[in-house]
């Protein structure tokens, strides 16, 4: 079973992409879809020349994207915080459903909405969407893991919170450190990595948020605090624990700590790839958790 944005189940059974494929498609506010492979920001967007915009990706799921008002929620309060003015959210709701409308009900879909502060010279933001099929490694993520290495981030963990000017808990476009700690990722070996703090706190990763089981009590990072992204994916999986049987709690962790608890689980979460247990941390294997297929079947991913 999935489940639907309203955070009801529906049934969603997602087809082998050799059976259906999805095409790309692109939509761009005021003008509908448009051809995938047609320009559609200018060459001096200031999204382009300085990163100056945000974005939310979203995993489309029986045609709709899920948690689609708790994405366009983030995405303004992080306009606020950036001083970027955006459409109305009924018109990016609009331009969701247009992007939607085309695609496979029954392929999985990442949809990425990006709002950048457009054109150098002034003018309204640039807005569009873009729609593709899951990658296959994110999908292979969820049943075979991740292996992972720890990187500081070269703050203490509460440095960042209450200092906007550092994009602290924002999806920006600005992405050069996310895209340089995923080079270094490949270079070395692992799947991904984890961001820690100077006074030795595991953080986050470029593109998820840590989640783990330290007893019967599933955690996560604590955003306000610290400054990572508000997780939608962990934050919806900490409301629903006690499904599980389990209580919720954001707590500080290190990465010492993780290892030691691993017996109950550490996983990656985000919104495509869903959840994705860590396997090793750093070079030491981490023994298997019997709880990533309940994780997954809570989030609505069917079984591969």
């Amino acid at each position: 079973m999935a489940i639907t944005a309203s955070g009801s189940p529906a049934p969603w059974t997602p087809l082998r992409s050799e059976l259906v494929s999805g095409r790309p498609i692109v939509a761009v506010l005021g003008r509908g879809v448009v051809p995938a492979d047609e320009p559609v920001v200018r060459a001096d967007d200031r999204g382009v020349l300085h990163g100056d915009g945000l974005f939310e990706t979203m995993h489309v799921r029986g045609g709709r994207p899920w948690l689609r008002n708790e994405h366009l929620t983030r995405l303004a309060n992080a306009a606020v915080a950036v001083d970027l003015l955006l459409p109305d959210a009924t018109e990016l709701a609009v331009l969701l459903e247009e992007v939607c409308a085309h695609w496979p009900a029954q392929v999985e879909g990442a949809l990425r909405l990006v709002c950048t502060r457009g054109p150098e010279e002034g003018g309204p933001a640039t807005v569009f969407a873009t729609l593709s099929e899951v990658a296959p490694a994110l999908r292979l993520a969820r049943t075979a893991g991740v292996t992972v290495a720890t990187l500081p981030l070269g703050v203490p963990a509460g440095a960042r919170a209450g200092l906007p000017w550092l994009l602290a808990g924002v999806k920006s476009t600005s992405y050069g450190v996310s895209l340089a700690a995923r080079r270094w990722a490949a270079a070395n070996g692992v799947d991904d990595v984890l961001w820690t703090s100077t006074d030795g706190y595991a953080l986050e990763g470029p593109s998820a948020n840590l989640v783990w089981l330290a007893g019967d009590t599933l955690c996560t990072v604590p955003a306000a605090s610290t400054g990572i992204l508000p997780g939608l994916t962990a934050r919806w999986l900490l409301a629903h624990a006690d499904s599980l049987g389990w209580s919720a709690e954001e707590r500080l962790v290190t990465p010492a700590e993780l290892r030691e608890a691993a017996c109950g689980g550490a996983w990656f979460t985000s919104s495509v790839r869903g959840l994705a247990e860590v396997r090793s941390l750093d070079g030491m294997p981490l023994p298997p958790s019997p709880h990533t297929r309940n994780l997954l079947d809570l989030l609505g991913f069917p079984a591969a």
